[in-house]
């Protein structure tokens, strides 16, 4: 309810009549004049209340009389009215109806009271209550009111004083607080006239309104009071205390800063009065120093320093700073300066901590620590207040552990300095010397040395709250507990840093706001004021040393995790700043406490004096405090031991939480501001190295760090502590990479660059020794790297560069990981989608790509293998989209060595496969040559023999796409070859391209026969074996895509040039026996030189160039020199033919008739097409006939197309008109006849001498090969030609074969098979005789010479021919093993021969040739040979095959001859003849003892047979015959009929083997001759009387020699041989008599009969001998005699006929 209310005013009526009545109760008895009084005022009170509607208002106008009764009241001094009326008083003032007399009035009366010692706290309320319900009291009545508060104060009453100093404080900001409503109540309505400058009277404040004036007249007599001057407006002040004086202006300063502010009569008070009194007061604290008192070296005694009044003084020189600093600079700079001296180590101990607490205070207003540097700092000829502060700050903190403090009971007082060294050894193992016992550590605290202070609790994070500066009522100075500065000043610092460091970052990012909105709205805009960004680079240069010197040293003694963690996060903060601002001294200094933080103590602080800090002085304050090293004493939890990353091991160094901690602020610092980290990376990264390394984190996939272990052994030992933090670390590890992305380009550089450089150290340090190396440099370029992708082309060149560097280190596991980052770089950079994408930036294409080629200059097989594995990742992850970078891959791919090793090579084929199977159509065409190029290197490698001949299967598969993708191919490379040509002609070059004149298609296959040509002649016989397969069937089968221009390089430079090669290294192959190779492949005799493996080549060679030849005549003779090629092919047939190898001479003969079985080209357009078209022409036609729908039309082939394109029609020759090819044949033929010439000629040497042999199976081809030869040239074959065939057949036949072959050549002796060779030789001549049957008159001339030919080859029989001086031995009688050479059986061949004689002599036996040139008399002549060994010939057979031909010739030639005797063509051949017969019939040979009986008497029927022969053909036509020859040949009869016995049979044969049928028919012959009419001449018939008698005397002889033998021998058996020739002699006179019968008596001489009758007496005389074989012949002997027992008919005369 308010005080104006109606309810309210009745009510105050009510009470103040009820007051009054009270009051006139009270003095009714003993105060009569106040009963008067009282009861008029009721009266009157009441007259108001009636007469006026507003009643307070005239109760106002009427106060000094409504208050009179209560004032008279008062004046009794009886307690209890006066209770009462102050009470009622107190009333009327709270409804503010007091007037200002009425006020003055109250006041007087108070006065008195106050004077009186009476209510003193009811007058002190009823002051307040005046005071603070109205604005009447002013000047004078106020000045009086606040006098009796104060002196109320000064009462000795405890609780009067503290309440009367209660109100003077509440009537104090009362004054003030008038002031300001009086300023409010008039702002706007007029200025204030400004006060005259240095006005000096100080009552003169006549410019103010009321209450200001009173608020001065307050202030100044405030100061005048502390100061201990009398005062001017409170009169009647008796007693004043400094103390609250101070309290009093410092409230005031606080409490109404403006006031000072805005009026200058204030501010003038301030800086006349308030300062001067404050510097007066602080003299004895500046003078006095601790420990020297009042010593007799001062002249004066030095007033000690009174704690509440120094405490009182800072906390006015705070608020002084604080609001006014911008009034009294020149003051605050003197101020300042004091409160950093009290910090000194000289001072009590209570004032430094005061001082702390105020300085901590400044510390929590960064604004003003701004404005310091602005107004101190910067200003030339100033203290610099604000540096001089934070060292100051510094100095204490270094001071409070190295002085002991005094008066502290728990640390030793020890001189200064005294403990700092003294105190390191024994603190390591036990409680420090300063007292302080391992036990205490579970309290936050700092140790240091051995120095061990506490941390408490003294202030939240940025607001100062003392302790000290509140102790207003203490007046002896407290004890400070121990840690408690230190605490205070640690506050003050993390304060200062988080205030400075916010403060600048809101006001950088403000800037970098407004500048960017500045730069949208108009982009030309003047940059920022630079004023502000000097003040922030000022700040940091005026602090950074001292903030350093400090933190350092409080985080080396920290033992607290959140103390650390505080003062990390200032350090943090501080180089995070510096690197904004730019300031690289200070920043790096920060970034290297760190870092040396989270090493382990004394750890190699080699490693970051690279920053050159390590040792740098901050000067602070005149004391010279070297940065603080790491103590290693602090009791700290240790968390881990590792080994130290140093080239020489050097034992274990140990981690402890503290360093962990300080590694995750480090890490934290990188990732939060990598931005402003700059040249200081590298300190970053290499601590971060170091304890990567101590804690054995080592790098996996993708570059991140893992917990993984060392090889040198268990020298790293995590707690369980660190081992859950480890995952933490490496996670953080890797983010911090990952934030590089959000880095700008040139932070990142300067990032790339670091670990560049700490990389080369890395690599330093691995030279030289095994120990394994630190790879967190080149794990963590990968990560960034990995991460950049986006903008990869500013960090690739530097990357790269530097890895391909490690890939070259000798260390493995560096290597290694260098070229793991390398590939999965260049593996990510490659399927990241870049913007615009690779396929339209082929620069950054290339450029990626690039390392991966500068890959294959390192050596290292390890790195190979990363690269070839890289290459088979891109090629199946981006293999269709490499485009222009397949040269690159493909480089790699081919950039093989043979020094590589398997692996290697066998990875890079595995490239090169995929290549080919999936990615020939995707890459330009241009890359195809390179595709051949590599796959021919695979080819040509020498490790792994496998690939080799993959690689060649890969060159078909090859080729095939070649042939199915032709038109494409040549599309693109003809445009291609366009655009070059266009350049080199730019240029003025000519086309550099391999084989440049030919089509750029017809290039490329030349290019893959040429690769295939070379690996025709690698050293491995198995890759020239496939390659020479490979090379033959591709240029088979594609080889018609060829344009024919192109053919003729095909011949000339890949054909003979492989033969020329292969013919040479064939020549000169070793011929050292190659031992099995690998132990476990055996290899086959015949390759086991590598002489023997080349043949094979040589073989294959010529045998696909000849295929070639054969296949494609009909396009190699259109080309200009196909003649010179022919020859060339021959030449190469020819020496190998005469190769001194089997293989290979016969393979040359076999390739000689492959190209000799060419039959004259066909003449349809279509043989180009032969291989391209699928569909036979008639099946064609019978389509294209089809139905009623469309003809099929046929597509033209590939082939056809190409020959189109290229308008090159093969110009044909018009049907009809035949290749003249004679030149040809007549060339083979002399080839064919050098071959001869050379292989048959027999050795010149001797036996001894090492000679080649030809084989059989290549004697027989070269034969073999003329038949087909001959067909071609028979039409100029002349007899010339014939004698050098003839030459050369003679010596085939004559070449023995090697014992060791033998057995697979020679049939058994016993059986009678030609050789091929001989038959090869036969049909030769067969071939030959045929044509020249069939042949014209002029060829018949050659049959003599054939006979001659075949006549050579009969006499083998029994003269085997002579191979030069060589010794053969005779098959039948050859050991294998013992003769080198072994003659063949000739027998066979020269009886086949033979037969052929027979033959052609049948066919040819009336030709002229043949009769002139005494054909048949050289047959005999010829025969006569075996004829005359009969038995003594090497085979049975031939004798009896000679007989019989001889009987056959003779039976067709005989004729002949009898028709011819007159031209004397046969008077030769008859003497011959008869030396034949006689020879045979009469040999000289004796049978074998082994020969049957039935065999004899076969042999004699032979005998039997040519007898006849001449009984039927030559005696009958005797009159045709030279009588010489009739003489001979009876002669012979006659011998044979007389034949004597031969003594060498055995008794059992002799009848047998007297050839008695022989003898018998030899007789009947002769006795025929002799008894025939036809005798031509007397001189005939003599001669067979003659033998006849002969006979018959002989007969006779024997006969009467046996009857006397038989009679003298008695019982005794004769001698076999005797009783046989007794048969023999019985049997041919029964033959006699035979014939006798049947001839005419006429034609028998007389004297024939008488010798004949005469024989009688003597056969009847044997019949008593004993053995029965004599007695069976005499039977047949006599029975003939009968027809003796009549006489004849006619009578005959004298005997004469």
């Amino acid at each position: 309810m308010s005080p104006s209310s109606p309810e309210a005013v009745k009510k105050l009526v009510e009470n103040m009549q009820a007051d009054l009545r009270s009051l006139s109760m009270e003095c009714k008895k003993k105060f009569p004049p106040v009963k008067e009084a009282a009861e008029s005022g009721i009266v009157k009170i009441k007259t108001i209340a009636a007469r006026n509607t507003d009643i307070l208002a005239a109760l106002k106008e009427n106060s000094s009389e409504v208050v009179q009764p209560f004032l008279m009241g008062c004046g009794t001094k009886e307690p209890k009215i006066t209770q009462l009326c102050l009470a009622a008083i107190q009333r009327l003032m709270s409804h503010e109806v007091v007037s200002e007399a009425a006020a003055g009035n109250i006041i007087n009366m108070l006065w008195q009271l106050m004077e009186n010692g009476l209510e003193e706290l009811k007058l002190l309320q009823t002051v307040l209550v005046l005071l603070t319900t109205n604005t009447i009291v002013h000047d004078e009545v106020l000045s009086k009111a606040i006098v009796l508060c104060f002196r109320l104060h000064f009462t000795k009453d405890n609780i009067t004083n503290n309440t009367a100093a209660a109100t003077v404080r509440q009537v104090v900001t009362v004054v003030f607080e008038r002031m300001v409503a009086e300023d409010e109540r008039f702002k706007g309505l007029m200025e204030e006239p400004p006060a005259v400058q240095g006005n000096s009277n100080r009552r003169s404040v006549s410019t103010l309104r009321p209450s200001a004036k009173d608020a001065y007249m307050l202030f100044q007599d405030l100061c005048q009071l502390v100061n201990a001057d009398a005062p001017y407006w409170l009169v009647g002040m008796t007693e004043m205390t400094r103390t609250f004086g101070l309290e009093l202006l410092e409230s005031v300063l606080n409490d109404f800063p403006e006031v000072f502010l805005q009026h200058q009569e204030f501010s003038f008070l301030l800086k006349e009065r308030v300062c001067p009194l404050v510097i007066k007061l602080f003299s004895p604290n500046i003078k006095f120093r601790q420990g020297c008192g009042s010593s007799s070296s001062s002249p004066a005694p030095v007033e000690k320093p009174y704690f509440p009044i120094c405490m009182r003084l800072l906390r006015v020189v705070s608020v002084l700073i604080k609001h006014f600093y911008s009034l009294l600079v020149t003051e605050c700079e003197i101020f300042l300066s004091l409160l950093v001296k009290f910090l000194d180590g000289e001072k009590p101990q209570w004032l430094r901590a005061v001082a702390v607490e105020s300085v901590h205070r400044l510390c929590v207003q960064p604004h003003l620590l701004r404005s310091f540097c602005q107004s101190y700092d910067m200003k030339q000829h100033s203290t610099k207040v604000f540096r001089d502060i934070v060292n100051a700050l510094g100095s204490f903190i270094q001071s409070l552990f190295i002085l002991p403090s005094a008066g502290n009971s728990s640390s030793s007082s020890t001189p200064a300095g005294g403990s700092v060294s003294a105190s390191q050894g024994s603190a390591q193992g036990g409680p420090g010397s300063g007292g302080a016992g391992g036990g205490l550590i579970t309290q936050a605290a700092f140790e240091y040395r051995g120095t061990w202070i506490p941390l408490m609790n003294v202030s939240v994070q940025g607001s100062a709250k003392a302790t000290y500066l509140e102790m207003l009522d203490k007046v002896e100075p407290p004890s400070i507990p121990e840690g408690y500065a230190m605490s205070v000043a640690f506050s003050a610092l993390l304060d200062l840093v988080r205030g400075i460091t916010s403060m600048i970052e809101r006001e950088i990012s403000k800037q970098e706001q407004e500048a960017a909105m500045r730069e949208e709205a108009e982009p030309a805009s003047p940059p920022q004021d630079p004023m502000a960004h000097e003040v922030w680079e000022e700040m940091v240069n005026a602090c950074w040393c001292g903030l350093l010197a400090a933190l350092s040293l409080l985080l080396d003694a920290s033992t607290d995790e959140s103390a650390t963690e505080n003062i990390l996060k200032a350090e943090l903060s501080m180089a995070s700043l510096c690197g904004r601002l730019g300031l690289v001294t200070p920043r790096d200094a920060f970034i290297t406490a760190i870092c040396k933080a989270s090493l382990p103590p004394h750890y190699a602080l080699t490693i970051l004096s690279t920053a050159n800090l390590s040792n740098k002085v901050y000067s602070i304050q005149g004391q010279s405090v070297q940065m603080v090293s790491p103590s290693s004493e602090s009791h700290q939890q240790v968390v881990a031991v590792g080994q130290p990353l140093t080239a020489q091991p050097q034992g274990t160094v140990v981690l402890t939480a503290k360093n962990i901690q300080c590694m995750r602020t480090l890490l934290n610092l990188a990732h939060c501001h990598g931005a402003y980290l700059g040249t200081s990376w590298q300190l970053v990264l290499a601590t971060l190295q170091h304890l990567v390394w101590i804690l054995g984190l080592k790098p996996s996939v993708g570059g991140v760090l893992k917990p993984g272990r060392a090889v040198e052994g268990p020298s790293t030992v995590l707690t369980t502590a660190v081992m859950t933090d480890l995952p933490v670390i490496s996670n953080i590890l890797s983010k911090l990479f990952e934030s590089s992305q959000y880095l700008d380009d040139v932070s990142l550089h300067h990032l790339i660059n670091a670990l560049c450089s700490l990389s080369m150290e890395a690599m330093e340090m691995a030279y030289g020794n095994n120990k394994e190396p630190s790879l967190f440099a080149v794990a963590k370029l990968l990560e960034t790297g990995l991460v950049n992708m986006d903008r990869i082309e500013i960090l690739w060149r530097p990357l790269t560069a530097h890895l391909l560097e490690v890939c070259q280190h000798p260390n493995a596991r560096m290597r290694e990981w260098g070229a793991e980052a390398i590939t999965s770089l260049i593996k990510a950079g490659l399927s990241f989608k870049h913007e615009p994408p690779l396929s339209k930036n082929q620069r950054l294409q290339l450029l990626l790509l690039n390392p991966l080629k500068e890959l294959s200059n390192v050596l290292h097989a390890d790195i190979r293998q990363k690269q070839l594995e890289c290459v088979l990742q891109i090629l199946q992850n981006q293999g269709d989209s490499l485009g222009p970078g397949w040269p690159l891959v493909l480089g790699v791919i081919g950039a093989i060595r043979n020094d590589q090793g398997e692996s290697l090579i066998r990875t890079a084929f595995q490239c090169l496969q995929l290549v080919v199977t999936d990615f020939l159509p995707t890459m330009p065409c241009m890359c195809l040559q390179i595709v051949v190029d590599v796959a021919g290197s695979f080819g040509l490698q020498n490790q792994e023999l496998n690939i080799s001949l993959t690689s060649i299967g890969l060159l078909w598969n090859i080729s095939d796409y070649f042939f199915q993708r032709g038109e494409a191919i040549t599309e693109e490379l003809e445009r291609e070859e366009a655009v070059l040509l266009k350049q080199a002609q730019d240029k003025g070059e000519p086309l550099n391209r391999p084989f440049h004149p030919a089509p750029p298609f017809d290039c490329l296959w030349l290019c893959l026969y040429a690769k295939l040509g070379e690996l025709c002649v690698d050293p491995r016989p198995a890759v020239r074996k496939s390659a020479g397969q490979t090379m033959f069937s591709t240029i088979a089968a594609h080889g018609t895509l060829l344009q024919p221009p192109t053919w003729n390089i095909v011949v000339w430079k890949v054909l003979f040039h492989l033969l020329d090669c292969v013919r040479k290294s064939s020549s000169t192959a070793d011929k050292e026996k190659i031992e099995s190779g690998g132990g476990n492949i055996l290899i086959h005799h015949s390759r086991d030189t590598a002489e023997k493996q080349w043949a094979e080549t040589w073989v294959l060679t010529l045998a696909g160039v000849a295929r070639i030849f054969n296949t494609r005549r009909y396009l190699l003779q259109l080309l200009g020199d196909f003649f010179k090629a022919w020859e060339v092919l021959l030449d190469h047939i020819q020496s190998a033919a005469l190769s001194k190898n089997n293989e290979v001479s016969l393979a040359a003969l076999k390739s000689f008739q492959e190209i000799l079985q060419l039959v004259t080209p066909i003449k349809d357009t279509d043989k180009l097409d032969a291989l391209a078209m699928d569909v036979s022409p008639v099946l064609m036609e019978s389509l294209q006939v089809s139905g009623p729908g469309r003809p099929l039309v046929r597509s033209d082939s590939l082939a056809e197309r190409l020959a189109q394109r290229y308008g090159a029609q093969a110009s044909l020759p018009p049907p009809g008109e035949e290749l003249d090819d004679s030149a040809l044949w007549w060339s083979a033929w002399n080839t064919w006849y050098r071959i001869g010439t050379e292989c048959t000629r027999p050795p010149s040497g001797g036996a001894d001498k090492l000679v080649f042999v030809p084989s059989q199976p290549f004697l027989t081809a070269l034969i073999q090969i003329f038949p087909a030869l001959y067909q071609h040239i028979a039409g100029g074959f002349s007899m010339e030609d014939l004698k050098k065939l003839g030459v050369i057949l003679y010596g085939a036949v004559s070449v023995p074969i090697s014992s060791d072959t033998s057995p697979f050549i020679l049939p058994s002796y016993t059986e009678a098979v030609l050789t091929s060779l001989q038959e090869a030789v036969l049909t030769a001549l067969d071939v030959l005789q045929k044509a020249i049957c069939v042949g014209s008159e002029n060829l018949q001339v050659m049959y003599p010479a054939i006979f001659e030919q075949l006549l050579l080859f009969v006499e083998f029989s029994c003269k085997p021919p002579q191979y030069g001086k060589m010794e053969t031995k005779h098959v039948a009688n050859a050991k294998y093993n013992q003769a080198e050479w072994v003659a063949l059986n000739y027998v066979p061949f020269a009886e086949r021969s033979l037969e052929v004689v027979v033959d052609l002599y049948h066919k040819t036996a009336c030709h002229k040739a043949v009769i002139n040139e005494k054909v048949l008399q050289n047959i005999i002549k010829t025969l006569r040979i075996p004829l005359g060994l009969k038995y003594a010939c090497p085979a049975e057979s031939t004798w009896k095959l000679a007989v019989s031909s001889l009987l056959k010739v003779l039976s067709i030639g005989l004729p002949v001859a009898r028709q011819q005797a007159s031209s004397g063509k046969f008077d030769t051949m008859w003497p011959e003849l008869a030396n034949a017969f006689e020879d045979f019939l009469f040999t000289k040979s004796t049978p074998p003892d082994n020969l049957s009986i039935q065999e004899f008497q076969r042999n004699e029927a032979v005998d039997v047979e040519v007898v006849q022969l001449i009984s039927t053909e030559i005696l009958p036509f005797a009159n045709f015959i030279p009588k010489e020859f009739v003489g001979r040949i009876m002669s012979m009869l006659n011998k044979g009929s007389i034949h004597s016995q031969s003594s060498s049979f055995t008794e059992a044969e002799m009848d047998i083997r007297m050839r008695e049928e022989f003898s018998k028919v030899c007789f009947e012959t002769l006795l025929q001759f002799s008894f025939s009419n036809k005798v031509s001449t007397p001189q005939e018939g003599y001669i067979s009387r003659m033998a006849l008698s002969v006979l018959l005397q002989r007969a006779q002889d024997v006969l009467r020699r046996y009857v006397e033998d038989q009679r003298l021998s008695g019982r005794c058996p004769l001698p076999r041989q005797q009783v046989t020739e007794i048969i023999f002699v019985l049997k041919a006179i029964s033959t006699l008599m035979d014939s006798l019968k049947k001839t005419q008596p006429e034609n028998v001489d007389v004297n024939v009969w008488a010798q004949v009758i005469a024989l009688y007496p003597t056969l009847v005389e044997c019949i008593t001998c004993s053995s029965p074989e004599v007695s069976s012949a005499l039977k047949d002997a006599l029975g003939p005699f009968k027809d003796f027992m009549q006489p004849p008919v006619s009578k005959v005369q004298n005997g004469e006929s």
